[in-house]
């Protein structure tokens, strides 16, 4: 409910925002026709895809004018220092929005020329990033787990593996889950069948889509549930019952950031995860890695069948390395942000945990937000301008459990593994 003049000037601002972000849809700017692919399976794997550069995009135009589109956000921006001050909390953030769509908006521009990796890393990072000075970086993750998983994986298999359920009875299943999960009149379902979605599943606004022809086992359940369901899912519910701040049911890239770590988080604290899974996961780190150390996509693609994916899997694993690029340019980087946005989220909760501030890690679910942001929406929440989260995971709701695991995290990585290797030598 809109109470003051205040809050009317903020609202009115986030629906600008909210509507001149609507036609800007990234990944549909970026994706290649079904005919590139058939080309490359008819070559054999032998020639690169035929995406020579600007020319090959222009055949998928945007569905707004560039120049228009940066104008109305620069407009955007000035009126809000304008009406709400340069200072204003929720000022800022609305601000920092604009500008990073414009960043969007020059992405979109640069597909298929050297520019577009450069906005890429811009919104979404490098594999080379350092998370701190002389810290260990995505690239070091993906080559430790890799190592790992090399033992356990083929040791952790089991019927929950077996890809047994058709998109008819996924849906029926997963709809029944989150119909319960959001407290839902039966019949009503979140969940629906689609042909027009390139992966297995993906959260739409108010539903989440599963590919029609796609077959799941109850592992891929599970994780669709707390991932797709829990966070992309609920958040866009929170953000949609945000009275004055609409434009949390909406996120630039770097909202996309914390919205995938967190879904991976979600899939950690719930055991919902797998070694299959982390693999895919790291698998891209390293796919981009190489790309950014100049691999081509035949490169890539072999790195794909190497580690025992299908030819038709590793094909659409390398597209999402190269789409907006071309087959022998530098990545598309956005599939860094899942285990990016996990290191980044699970320090913030230690952190949060080792220094009292509980009450800001519920506010992850709040919408499509970002790290840097918790600390401004908690004073928003006090003032009436954001209310809290209407859904929110058990793990997050009560956070006993999850502050006494954080507490023995905060000691358990201060120990030497190399040296406890030494130590349990004797009875490993």
């Amino acid at each position: 409910m809109i109470d003051t003049k205040y809050h009317q000037v903020i609202r009115d601002l986030s629906e600008r925002i909210v509507n001149a972000q609507r036609p800007i849809r990234i990944l549909d700017a970026l994706k290649w026709s079904p005919a590139v692919e058939a080309e490359f399976f008819k070559k054999h794997f032998k020639e690169l895809p035929q995406i020579s550069g600007p020319e090959f995009y222009e055949k998928n135009p945007l569905r707004f004018d560039p120049a228009q589109k940066i104008e109305e956000f620069n407009q955007i921006e000035r009126d809000i220092r304008r009406e709400l001050g340069q200072f204003n909390s929720v000022g800022m953030i609305m601000q920092r929005m604009c500008r990073e769509y414009c960043t969007v908006v020059d992405l979109l521009l640069a597909r298929g020329t050297p520019n577009f990796n450069r906005y890429s890393e811009q919104l979404y990072g490098s594999s080379g990033d350092a998370f701190y000075a002389g810290a260990p970086t995505l690239k070091d993750l993906a080559n430790l787990i890799s190592n790992t998983l090399t033992f356990i994986q083929k040791q952790t298999g089991s019927e929950l593996d077996d890809k047994k359920y058709t998109g008819d009875e996924a849906v029926a299943i997963l709809g029944k889950r989150l119909g319960h999960y959001f407290e839902e009149a039966e019949g009503r379902s979140r969940v629906k069948l689609s042909d027009d979605i390139i992966a297995d599943a993906a959260a739409g606004a108010e539903h989440i889509k599963l590919r029609q022809n796609a077959v799941f086992s109850e592992r891929d359940l599970k994780v669709l549930e707390v991932h797709e369901g829990w966070v992309h899912l609920g958040t866009t519910l929170n953000g949609l019952n945000q009275p004055i701040c609409t434009f949390l049911s909406k996120g630039p890239p770097s909202s996309t950031i914390t919205q995938e770590g967190l879904a991976i988080i979600m899939e950690i604290f719930t055991f919902s995860s797998h070694p299959g899974r982390i693999q895919r996961l790291t698998d891209r780190i390293t796919a981009i890695n190489m790309a950014e150390q100049g691999a081509n996509f035949i490169e890539v693609f072999n790195f794909f069948r190497n580690q025992g994916n299908s030819e038709e899997e590793s094909y659409g694993r390398t597209a999402r390395v190269f789409r907006g690029s071309t087959p022998n340019g530098r990545p598309f980087t956005k599939d860094l942000v899942y285990n990016k946005g996990f290191i980044l989220i699970y320090n913030y909760i230690r952190l949060s945990i080792q220094r009292g501030l509980l009450s800001r890690i519920p506010l992850l679910f709040i919408g499509k937000t970002t790290l840097e942001d918790l600390h401004i929406f908690q004073d928003l929440v006090e003032e009436g301008v954001v209310v809290t989260p209407k859904y929110t995971p058990p793990q997050f709701k009560d956070l006993a459990a999850l502050s006494s695991w954080m507490c023995y995290s905060l000691f358990l990585n201060q120990l030497d593994l190399k040296r406890l290797a030494q130590e349990y030598k004797g009875i490993l």
